[in-house]
C-alpha cells in the first residue's frame, strides 16, 4: 500500500495545447493518504478515466508527476506499478473457472497453493460465489462476472492501490448496494487505498470516506460527502450531490440582503461588492412553501410524492426550483412563494462559493 501524490498533474490528447480548453485534465496538485477509500466522481467527460489512467500507468501525462510513496512512478509501465485494476466491463478468463480465475494473479506472483486456497475461498465468499468456485466462466451472467473480476482486483493484499473504473454499470440494481458494503468491509479489512471513478453519486457517497468532485478537467471540490452536502464549493458540486440537487437562483445581493425576482431574501451573512454573475444556492430541504406572499414569488408545476416525502416542482422567473415538503407535511393550498432559510444560502459568484467569512470581512 502507499501514499499516492499527483504533482502538478495535467493532460491533452492534443501535441501542442495552447488553449485552457485543449486540456483534457487541468493541472492539479493532490495527496491521497495511504489505506484511504476515495471516489472520483463527475459526469461522462469531465476527466475523471483520463486521471485514472495516468495513475495506473496506461497513459502518460502531458505534465507533472505521480508518486507512489517516495518513488515517482511516472515513467513506469503499469505492471511495475503494483495496482490491481477493475474495469467497467468484466475481464475474466473464460475457459478458466471462478476458483482458477481468483487464484490467478496470485499463482502469478509464486505464492504458496495452500495460501492461495485460504485467500480464494475468503474473497469467494465475500463476492457471493463460494457456491461457484467450480465453475467455468464461459456460462456466467455478465454481473456474475463482475463479481469474479471485483474478487481478482481484491484477493491480494500487497497491492498499492486498488482502481476501480465504474466497477458495478453491469451489475444488476438489487446487487449493487451488497457489493458496495462488500468493497466497504473489505476496506476496513485491510485498509487497500482504494480509488473508486463513478458518474452515480450514491455509490460515491456510500463508498468513499473522501469525495473529488470533478467538472471540466478538474477537481471542482474533494471532501467527506457530508461537506460536499452541507457546502458546495462550486455549482456544479451543488446540482450534482443531492437528489433533487441545489436550487441555483439569480440574484443581486448587497450587505445582508439578496433580491430574487424583486423579493427581499435575508442573508446570514453580510457580502462585500460582488462583480460577475451572482446566484444564490439553496438545497431543497430548507426551502418552506407559503401562501401569503412572504418570499419569492413561485409558480407550482407538479407534484411528486416518493413515499417518505414529496417533491414539489416548480419555477421562480422561469428559473426551476425544487422544493423538499416532510411527509406528514401540508402544501399550502394557493401556494404563491417559497420562503428560503437564510442559515442555509450560499452565495455564487461566477459558479464558486463566497466564503462568508471573507465576505463579511470585505463588507
Amino acid at each position: 500500500m502507499a501514499k499516492i501524490t499527483l504533482e502538478n498533474l495535467a493532460h491533452s490528447y492534443l501535441p501542442n495545447p495552447t488553449r485552457d480548453e485543449d486540456w483534457a485534465l487541468k493541472s492539479m496538485t493532490m495527496a491521497w493518504d495511504d489505506g484511504g477509500a476515495y471516489a472520483l466522481l463527475g459526469s461522462s467527460g469531465c476527466g475523471k478515466s483520463t486521471l485514472l489512467n495516468i495513475i495506473s500507468g496506461l497513459l502518460r501525462p502531458s505534465q507533472g508527476r505521480i508518486l507512489f510513496g517516495d518513488q515517482d512512478v511516472t515513467g513506469l509501465p503499469t505492471l511495475d506499478r503494483n495496482i490491481a485494476q477493475v474495469f467497467q466491463f468484466p475481464v475474466v478468463y473464460d475457459t478458466m473457472s471462478v476458483r482458477d480465475n481468483l487464484a490467478f494473479p496470485l499463482r502469478n506472483r509464486g505464492m504458496a497453493e495452500a495460501q492461495v486456497a485460504t485467500r480464494v475461498a475468503e474473497v469467494a465468499e465475500m463476492i457471493g460465489m463460494a457456491d461457484m468456485l467450480d465453475r467455468r466462466a464461459r456460462g456466467l451472467t455478465a454481473d456474475a462476472k463482475q463479481k469474479i473480476s471485483l474478487g481478482r482486483g481484491m484477493v491480494r493484499q500487497d497491492v498499492n492501490a486498488i482502481l476501480f473504473d465504474e466497477p458495478l454499470t453491469v451489475i444488476d440494481p438489487h446487487m449493487k448496494w451488497e457489493l458496495r458494503t462488500q468493497l466497504k468491509d473489505l476496506h476496513r479489512r485491510f485498509g487497500h487505498t482504494m480509488i473508486y471513478v463513478t458518474h452515480d453519486q450514491t455509490e460515491a457517497l456510500t463508498f468513499a470516506d473522501q469525495v473529488m468532485v470533478m467538472y471540466d478537467g478538474r477537481v471542482v471540490q474533494a471532501g467527506t460527502p457530508q461537506a460536499l452536502f452541507d457546502a458546495p464549493e462550486h455549482t456544479f458540486v451543488g446540482y450534482f450531490i443531492g437528489s433533487p440537487g441545489m436550487n441555483l437562483l439569480d440574484a443581486q445581493v448587497e450587505g445582508a440582503t439578496a433580491r430574487i425576482a424583486g423579493a427581499s431574501v435575508p442573508l446570514a451573512n453580510g457580502y462585500g461588492a460582488l462583480a460577475g454573475k451572482v446566484q444564490i444556492g439553496i438545497r431543497p430541504e430548507f426551502m418552506r412553501l407559503s401562501n401569503q406572499g412572504q418570499g419569492v414569488p413561485f409558480r407550482i408545476k407538479r407534484v411528486e410524492d416518493v413515499g417518505h416525502h414529496r417533491i414539489v416542482r416548480g419555477q421562480v422567473e422561469g428559473q426551476e426550483v425544487n422544493v423538499i415538503v416532510p411527509e406528514g407535511q401540508p402544501i399550502p393550498e394557493a401556494t404563491d412563494s417559497v420562503i428560503p432559510d437564510p442559515a442555509h444560502i450560499h452565495v455564487y459568484v461566477d459558479d464558486w462559493r463566497v466564503d462568508p467569512a471573507q465576505a463579511e470581512r470585505a463588507a
